[in-house]
């Protein structure tokens, strides 16, 4: 059973026969479809079912040539909204089964995002058609998470934020000369690291972590795609999932300036979500290439 079910309101789903009985519906009943040519007798097939305002499930799986459908794995999805990145996007294939990964890196985090690819049948569709991976292009991202904590926001004031932008984007600009070779810049961010190393050290022997750090995005646990995330919430919505009438919140959140959308179940959220406020979890990174 996909852990992250409960993230779209499938909290109450225990059992196998359950599960069978879910993946069925949105077999007979799917809101959506795509078909691409996978052999000469066989195609591959996405199935859809929303259960809620841009949340559902997919089942993917092989279409022979009677039209008889056989799954072949399933996920739940959260549909993101606007464009997070534009960037380089490497897509991988993962060895088990016909799913996909993407990775693309942005000067704003730091590191290689790592992400489980929503549209991998167009993906397919688009690869037979010439798209290569590794092109530029725009990737809005999506997180489920299972549970959270709501943090107040640190304060500052106005010359503090202008600062903070000003540092951000220089910093910025030194990692992108960076990946091009330039050893000043190397260094430069090396000294930076150091610096900011020996202040927080110096801070946290009288101050909480969470005042100091604002915002944060790093890997999570020996999954390549769950990260840690601590965000500023931008906007905030609650829905419920049609079926088990379970209510989720949608946020979309501020995370090391990359904007994007997460879902998760209000009754695991401790604190009560605003605008302003923080969002501290683990997500389920997915993305969604807009080809």
């Amino acid at each position: 059973m996909h852990q992250y079910l409960k993230a779209i309101g499938f909290g109450k789903i225990q059992s196998k026969k359950e599960l069978k009985q879910l993946l069925n519906q949105v077999e007979q009943e799917c809101t959506h479809q795509m078909v691409v040519s996978y052999s000469d007798d066989t195609d591959y097939c996405e199935l859809q079912k929303e259960y809620g305002q841009c949340m559902g499930i997919t089942v993917c799986g092989e279409l022979d040539g009677e039209d008889r459908f056989e799954a072949d794995y399933y996920f739940p999805y959260f549909e993101g909204s606007g464009i997070t990145t534009y960037s380089e996007v490497s897509i991988e294939r993962r060895i088990e089964k016909e799913a996909y990964v993407g990775i693309c890196e942005d000067s704003k985090v730091g590191i290689s995002l790592i992400f489980h690819l929503q549209n991998g049948v167009e993906y397919m569709k688009e690869k037979q058609l010439g798209f290569l991976s590794q092109e530029q292009t725009s990737v809005t991202f999506s997180g489920l998470a299972l549970d959270g904590k709501i943090l107040f926001p640190i304060k500052k004031s106005e010359v503090q934020v202008k600062q903070e932008q000003e540092n951000s984007k220089n910093r910025k600009n030194l990692l992108n000369a960076a990946r091009q070779g330039d050893p000043g810049a190397i260094e430069t961010l090396t000294l930076d690291d150091m610096d900011i190393y020996s202040k927080v050290s110096r801070r946290l022997i009288t101050e909480d972590v969470f005042s100091i750090v604002d915002t944060y995005f790093m890997p999570h646990g020996v999954e390549c795609d769950v990260y840690s995330i601590m965000g500023e919430i931008l906007a905030v919505r609650e829905r419920e999932n049609v079926l088990t009438k379970e209510v989720v919140y949608q946020m979309k959140l501020d995370v090391n300036e990359l904007q994007f959308d997460i879902c998760v179940p209000k009754s695991k959220v401790l604190g009560e979500p605003e605008i302003g406020r923080r969002f501290k979890g683990k997500i389920w990174l997915q993305g969604y290439i807009n080809f």
